[in-house]
């Protein structure tokens, strides 16, 4: 029996989950949630997605993400073959990890964003374990869940290098504190309302998460395909990320750091010209490790992906590298525009 067909399209935004196989844990250590998190994070820097939200439970996971480039199968594919293949041989083990393929459904944005963020995020809490327990019992150990974005938005810990936090902090309204002290009140009022009206949307489509419009033609578009009467990956709903050339890449990220674009070409030990040229390249450029490569003389897609490495321990580190990648995002996004 064929597998049924995914609806992907530039700038489709995704509810995606994953559990293990027969419903059994797909972590046995804080190291192996560890590794999940870096093979999302290089699989977002490679497909040029943008990831909102994150949480590990013991035997599923949920993300939410947009795919500007129509990609989630290949995003999807990288990070569970690498992290199959990294727990398997890690605990020695052979066999399927996870249960079939990944789910996922398109989100169609604004308030049912807010409100399936609030789903994920309250999940850590909203188990049977959890049923009849004190409101003040889940906000405690909600406040201190580490395998969730959730902490990150609420202001308890930084955030996470690789998570995209301004659509959502932006449905919350102000800025900094205010709009993380706004969300996290938010999320938690969904410990004392049950939100049943969302429940009843959540569950009545397996393809989205919207109003009986934005369903109904989710639905139309799935059988168009399914009988071949439309694209297998049909027109964007949202305007696609436009991919810049190399110059224009690299021209960019020089303005940014104010150097000449000669520069990220050069090697340098402690210079982070070159990762950050690198990250932008796949980002913004679309360009494989093998031609980052070619791009600033690196010699092979390996040595592109230890700068890579590099760049993201160093962003997860210094805000300040965070706040330019930001810049760089924000003056490449506008050339695109003109």
């Amino acid at each position: 029996m064929a597998r049924p067909l995914r609806i992907q399209y530039p700038g489709a935004i995704y509810h995606v989950t994953f559990r293990g196989n027969d419903r059994k844990p797909i972590f046995k250590s804080d190291a192996d949630r560890q590794r999940l998190l870096e093979a999302m994070a290089h699989a977002r820097d490679l497909h040029q997605t943008r990831i909102f939200l994150v949480c590990l439970m013991p035997n599923h996971v949920h993300l939410l993400l947009e795919t500007p480039r129509g990609n989630l199968s290949a995003f999807m594919r990288q990070i569970l073959t690498a992290y199959t293949v990294y727990f398997n041989r890690r605990h020695r083990r052979i066999g399927h990890l996870l249960q079939g393929r990944f789910q996922a459904r398109i989100v169609e944005g604004d308030d049912y964003l807010l409100k399936l963020s609030r789903y994920v995020h309250l999940n850590p809490v909203s188990g049977r374990h959890w049923q009849g327990q004190p409101v003040d019992a889940r906000r405690r150990f909600l406040e201190h869940y580490r395998w969730s974005t959730y902490r990150s938005y609420a202001g308890e810990e930084k955030p996470w290098s690789w998570i995209d936090y301004a659509p959502m902090l932006a449905l919350v309204g102000g800025k900094g504190r205010t709009a993380a002290a706004r969300y996290a009140a938010y999320i938690q009022l969904g410990l004392a309302e049950n939100d049943e009206a969302f429940g009843r949307i959540y569950r009545t489509s397996r393809l989205g998460v919207g109003s009986e419009d934005f369903v109904r033609d989710l639905e139309l578009r799935y059988q168009r395909m399914v009988t071949g009467k439309g694209k297998r990956e049909d027109a964007a709903f949202r305007k696609p990320m436009a991919r810049r050339s190399v110059e224009e890449v690299l021209e960019g990220v020089a303005e940014e750091l104010g150097v000449e674009v000669a520069r990220l070409r050069e090697r340098h030990r402690e210079s982070w010209l070159r990762p950050m040229a690198a990250w932008a390249l796949q980002r913004h450029g679309g360009l494989n490790q093998r031609e980052v490569a070619v791009a600033l003389g690196l010699g092979t897609g390996a040595a592109v992906s230890q700068q890579l490495a590099k760049w993201r321990r160093e962003v997860q580190r210094d805000s300040s590298w965070r706040n330019r990648a930001s810049r760089i995002d924000r003056r490449l996004e506008q050339k695109a525009n003109y």
